[in-house]
């Protein structure tokens, strides 16, 4: 491992503070007293037992990805930046793969693939660091085949704060004979911020044995085939749209435990954008490949008059992707950077979002899709960038019991992500409002909100979204705890009482004492 040297607080008067008071979404800009960028788990302990005699609220930045404001406030005095703990590496004393909570999801996979052959099954987007990332029960373009990203988890360390203001590093493991198991268990899908300070993961596959890390975690395929396709909006009706929809949910509903070889996204783009579009991967080396796609490819149009084209334009998080029309097969490591990094939208410095998700376990009802279109075709708002993203579940992810992790919707056969981007400050209500109505509209049979039943499953804890919280907007019998945890939630406030009985690390949806 390299050598650190501490770099010590940036305060308002250094020229480096404008750039660590915010992350991705500008809306949320803070005002901290200082921002510590620790280089060592010692230093995370010493700042944070200086805050609490100090009395300082404190918040914690893995990669500034957040959606709310839970880390930009005007209420926290201190900033723990952990993005200079970024390393990845074997620890043959846990024969495991540690990875910092600073390492993003690229660079993770640019040193454990190349390296080993093996990969830890995170997400897409190659700025997301590990910190928020795992705690909040991360998926991936690999999940349906090997699960979330903590059912590799095998210990987490993390610096929490006693009954007395003691502040500590504590690691907690996978196994249940570990006295620390129930931080290890929070730390599978409660998300962050309520803890303490995740410092590094490590992580090994249940059931990998030796001390090879060629052998502690999946392997990818070798190879994926890449398919990018669209629908032009202006030759589409509005039956057509619904059983493009519909045949996606269907699919993934049909497929929940099978085909783990696939995953796909269904961008339902506002009308402005021009075209819908569809990604699907699967993988090269599996059985029949190319017959799995193409047979993906035409159930998702079957019913639809008009044939898929190229997709020509970026999409929410997906690039413009023309060369895909035609199906190619690319090395995995390249597909994923590819994918991840190619949309400009994310490296937007002026980026204004808002976000919500939903967890499907059905098809839609009529009642949703009506709900989709209409808010899609608005013509209040001509914004390319606003639309539902629909993405794959179920699989491997489904292997797992509910309450085996925190990440409690294992049932579900497929995601939705409301996503809307700008950069005028002065259309935040214009924007905000088309999110909030459109979501409002497409569950409104459940009171503005996809709770828990035959039908929705709740929502991503790491897509957090204040107005679960809000009873104008959620006006169901389901608070967000609810949405975000369900039966899970009792137990992930015993061990709040337990690591965190002082409230010292909390935000506006972090888990509440008992």
């Amino acid at each position: 491992m390299e050598t650190r040297e501490h770099t010590g607080a940036v305060t308002q008067q250094d020229a480096r503070y404008a750039d660590l008071v915010s992350g991705l979404n500008q809306r949320y800009r803070g005002t901290p007293e200082s921002v510590h960028l620790p280089r060592s788990t010692e230093e995370v302990v010493a700042v944070v037992q200086d805050a609490v005699d100090r009395g300082k609220r404190v918040s914690v930045r893995s990669s500034g990805h957040c959606y709310e404001d839970f880390v930009f406030n005007p209420d926290v005095e201190v900033v723990i930046d952990m993005s200079g703990m970024s390393d990845v590496y074997f620890d043959p004393h846990r024969r495991a793969i540690a990875v910092e909570s600073g390492a993003t999801n690229l660079r993770t996979y640019q040193t454990t693939y190349p390296r080993w052959g093996v990969v830890v099954p995170a997400g897409f987007c190659y700025s997301v660091a590990m910190g928020g990332h795992v705690c909040g029960g991360a998926w991936g373009p690999l999940a349906r085949r090997h699960g979330l990203v903590v059912d590799h988890l095998e210990a987490v360390e993390v610096v929490v704060v006693d009954e007395d203001g003691c502040a500590r590093a504590v690691t907690a493991s996978r196994s249940p004979q570990d006295p620390n198991h129930d931080l290890w268990w929070a730390h599978t899908g409660a998300g962050g911020g309520s803890y303490g300070v995740v410092t590094r993961y490590w992580f090994r596959t249940p059931g990998a044995s030796g001390h090879d890390p060629a052998g502690l975690l999946p392997q990818p395929p070798a190879s994926l085939l890449v398919s990018a396709v669209s629908w032009p909006w202006e030759e589409i009706s509005e039956p057509e749209f619904e059983r493009i929809a519909q045949n996606y949910a269907s699919w993934h509903v049909e497929h929940r435990r099978s085909t783990v070889e696939l995953m796909s996204q269904l961008v339902l783009t506002h009308r402005s954008a021009g075209q819908i579009g569809l990604l699907a991967l699967v993988d090269a080396t599996a059985p029949d490949a190319e017959s799995v796609l193409s047979s993906y490819l035409r159930d998702i149009n079957a019913g639809v008059s008009v044939t898929p084209g190229a997709l020509t334009t970026p999409m929410a998080e997906l690039p413009a992707m023309p060369q895909f029309v035609n199906t190619r097969s690319l090395p995995w490591l390249q597909a994923i950077r590819l994918l991840g990094t190619t949309n400009t939208t994310l490296n937007d410095p002026t980026l204004r979002a808002e976000y919500k998700s939903a967890y499907m376990r059905s098809t839609f009802p009529e009642s949703h899709l009506a709900a989709l279109h209409s808010h899609l075709t608005r013509t209040d708002i001509v914004n390319p960038t606003a639309a539902v993203q629909l993405t794959s579940y179920g699989g491997r992810i489904a292997d797992v019991a509910p309450d085996a992790t925190a990440s409690a919707h294992r049932d579900a056969a497929y995601k939705l992500q409301w996503q809307v981007f700008w950069n005028d400050p002065a259309e935040d209500d214009l924007h905000v409002r088309w999110a909030r109505e459109s979501y409002a509209a497409t569950y409104a049979e459940t009171g503005g909100v996809p709770v828990p039943n035959t039908v929705t499953d709740g929502c991503y804890v790491n897509y957090p979204d204040a107005d679960l919280g809000d009873p104008r907007f959620n006006r169901s019998s389901v608070d967000w705890h609810g949405l975000y945890f369900k039966e899970n939630y009792p137990r992930l406030q015993r061990i709040k009482a337990r690591w965190d009985p002082r409230d010292f690390f909390r935000h506006a949806q972090s888990i509440r004492l008992p």
